[in-house]
């Protein structure tokens, strides 16, 4: 397909600085990547660690955006999977080394090289993203790129983080946090055929949480979460979403027999009485988001299911914009390019 000599991009130019405008020359994908034409990128609360270097190996300028939806338009000789003009997404998990013990194991999410899309590579708050092929999520035709691209991430964290845990249908799974991986973590719990908890810090959100499937609403401000949850016999899995490290902490009392504290939040540290975990044999576990293969099931889940990101657009040029309301959208930013 025909391509532009060069190309538009925002990123960070320098530690803790705003996003800029950056145009990068045309290069040709090396084996093993493929060059997409971005159409959609979600904003994600984690873009912050490329703003503040927060990952080793983090060089400015820097392009965020791992929230990739595209079609391909430039593939190198080698390339065997990936077509010209097909639909393809990414997400946190950039690429893996295929040498080291996680690797071995068929466990690349967990890569001790792992390559991260607008970390450790330039990502897509751009007009183009080069992506290194094991990394490339296939997409189906005729779903709004804008509501996709929030899946290759927040999406495939709630899902295949719930999807791994112990707790079963149709136990009580609590979602804390109503924004936006709590928004789908709600769907997805709902159509596995658990039933469903929505926490949250006031009564604001509780018609919302119900129209997503939450059986019952659990309001902060009112009472006691934890207390309200062991009236519902506890839950086996609590799924934190909301950076809060003192409510997090506070919901440990709330897990049933063998449940799990699931924290995908990004928080501040969290103080735990250890025994508080041995009566019930609860554990507290974190999830890295999934690979390529993940997402592709966290998409056609979502699409059996009539699961629905809910979006605001932004265009390119208004990166910055987009940025800034990552955490105030409803529910997630994106970006149109």
């Amino acid at each position: 397909m025909a391509h532009p000599k060069s190309y538009k991009a925002y990123g960070f130019t320098e530690k803790g600085g705003p996003l800029k405008p950056i145009t990068f020359d045309w290069h040709d994908p090396e084996q093993g990547e493929v060059i997409v034409k971005v159409v959609a990128c979600g904003v994600c609360a984690s873009d912050e660690a490329a703003k503040y270097a927060a990952f080793p190996g983090i060089k400015f300028p820097i392009v965020p955006g791992h929230e990739v939806v595209g079609d391909v338009v430039a593939i190198p000789p080698t390339e065997k999977k990936w077509k010209i003009g097909q639909r393809v997404g990414s997400g946190w998990h950039g690429g893996h080394c295929h040498t080291c013990s996680r690797c071995s194991v068929g466990d690349f999410v967990t890569c001790e090289q792992q390559d991260i899309n607008g970390i450790t590579r330039h990502g897509a708050y751009a007009e183009y993203v080069t992506l290194r092929t094991e990394a490339v999520v296939a997409l189906p035709e005729g779903i709004d790129p804008a509501e996709v691209a929030p899946l290759m991430c927040a999406g495939v964290t709630t899902f295949n983080s719930l999807r791994n845990m112990s707790g079963k249908p149709p136990q009580y799974v609590a979602i804390q946090g109503i924004g936006g991986l709590g928004h789908l973590g709600i769907q997805f719990a709902k159509a596995m055929g658990f039933r469903v908890v929505a926490l949250s810090s006031s009564p604001a959100k509780a018609e919302l949480a119900r129209e997503l499937g939450a059986e019952v609403y659990i309001d902060g401000s009112k009472v006691n979460q934890a207390e309200a949850l062991q009236q519902l016999g506890g839950a086996a899995v609590i799924m934190c979403t909301a950076p809060n490290s003192e409510t997090i902490r506070g919901l440990l009392p709330g897990l049933a027999v063998n449940g799990e504290l699931l924290i995908l939040a990004i928080a501040d540290e969290a103080s735990i009485p250890l025994s508080a975990l041995i009566q019930k044999r609860t554990s507290i576990r974190g999830w890295p988001s999934g690979t390529a293969a993940d997402s592709e099931d966290c998409v056609k889940f979502a699409q059996a299911n009539g699961i629905r990101t809910m979006v605001t657009k932004f265009p390119l040029d208004k990166a910055q914009e987009a940025y800034d309301h990552r955490s105030s959208a409803r529910f997630r930013a994106v970006i149109v390019p």
